[in-house]
């Protein structure tokens, strides 16, 4: 119990210390490994930190080893014949363009090439030359685009609005060479955020993704973004986008966890507000969240995005079975929402995991006690 009244002080501390709070979302402060209050995941069967995979928010073992073919041969061909096989209208497609354009923005930062150096991700530009009319390879392009603009500019610069007119160019012709595929129109959501698109030019683009996939959970939480009030929109809006999304969700859809993301996304940059994470908003999207898991299928790709969202919410609310509960369908993955927005994905989801752990053995847990 000492042990997990420290770490709850340490949190507090987080909350009112400004220089010690991540200010957008409230995160906490790494325990350094080693620390005597550091949980050892070992003793639950968890993934050490060195080991968590930042890359994807579950696993996709194909789509690790096309990576890996990719990157060690810089020959495109195994990523064109996976996205080919996948089906077009899922969410699993849109996780995979994200992945594959992703690495090769990654490759391009990392070697952005020389005089005596090729550039990084020439594989994606040998497949958009040799495959023009290639819909994966195109959609990929777009996506990529659309991650360098975000990666390498500042919103409202000529140089982001450049790179997100090409982004949006590049969405267009995708969407050529894929009519029924909502993928390229869920890429242009991110460039209609980033170019600041009219409301009623932004609602043609969403209809146009409901006629193709009106129940894409990634396409949902792309349009939110709009939606906040930091963007485009408001709380309100948001929560309201959010709601409608979850009022129409068929049975065993994900979409009934949107209003949790629509509270993250507003989260208070300071939280002084004793309780605020049992408060009667944040426990209502909580309950629809992990309802909505119960009746998700078990390989929803979507699925681990809102376990990890859920993490988040039931530490803060000191529900730690409950965490316990989804830490161990997430373990060995972190990248999703809230780690990703850290400098060390990895790290910030082993803090939660630490206080998860010493507050479930705190009332009485063990690894004895955790189902599996």
């Amino acid at each position: 119990m000492e042990i997990l009244w420290f770490l709850i002080a340490l949190v507090m501390i987080g909350f009112v210390l400004v220089p010690f709070l991540r200010r957008r979302r409230g995160m906490i402060e790494q325990v350094p490994s080693g620390h005597p209050d550091a949980a050892d995941p070992a003793n639950y069967g968890f993934v050490r930190q060195e080991e968590l995979d930042i890359r994807m928010p579950g696993p996709d073992q194909d789509l690790l080893d096309v990576l890996d073919l990719v990157q060690r041969t810089q020959d495109y061909r195994a990523a064109s014949q996976l996205l080919a096989g996948t089906e077009a209208e899922g969410e699993l497609r849109w996780q995979r363009v994200q992945a594959f354009a992703g690495a090769a923005a990654l490759e391009l930062q990392q070697r952005p090439g020389g005089v005596s150096e090729a550039p990084g991700g020439q594989w994606l530009r040998v497949w958009r030359t040799e495959q023009p009319k290639d819909a994966g390879g195109a959609a990929v392009q777009a996506e990529f685009l659309v991650q360098q603009a975000w990666r390498t500019a500042t919103p409202g610069t000529d140089e982001f609005r450049i790179i997100m007119e090409e982004a949006r160019s590049a969405c267009g012709e995708a969407a050529l060479l894929a009519p029924g595929d909502p993928i390229p129109y869920i890429i242009e959501l991110s460039v209609a955020r980033g170019l600041a698109y009219p409301r009623p030019e932004f609602e043609q683009l969403w209809l146009k993704i409901l006629d193709r996939a009106p129940a894409h959970m990634g396409a949902h939480l792309a349009a939110l973004h709009y939606w906040c009030e930091k963007w485009h929109g408001s709380r309100e809006l948001a929560y309201d986008f959010a709601e409608a999304a979850a009022a129409r969700a068929p049975q065993g859809s994900l979409l009934a966890a949107m209003p949790l993301f629509a509270v993250f996304e507003h989260l208070p940059e300071v939280n002084l507000v004793s309780g605020f994470y049992q408060s009667e908003v944040v426990t209502k999207a909580i309950h629809g969240a992990l309802f909505t898991v119960h009746a998700a299928r078990p390989d929803d790709p979507m699925l681990a995005h809102v376990r990890h969202l859920l993490v988040f919410f039931l530490v803060r609310g000191e529900r730690w079975a409950e965490a316990m509960d989804q830490l161990i369908h997430v373990d060995g993955h972190v990248g999703a929402l809230p780690w990703t927005l850290s400098a060390d994905p990895a790290a910030e989801f082993a803090v939660y995991r630490a206080l998860a752990v010493a507050g479930y053995e705190a009332n009485g847990g063990s690894p004895a006690t955790l189902p599996h």
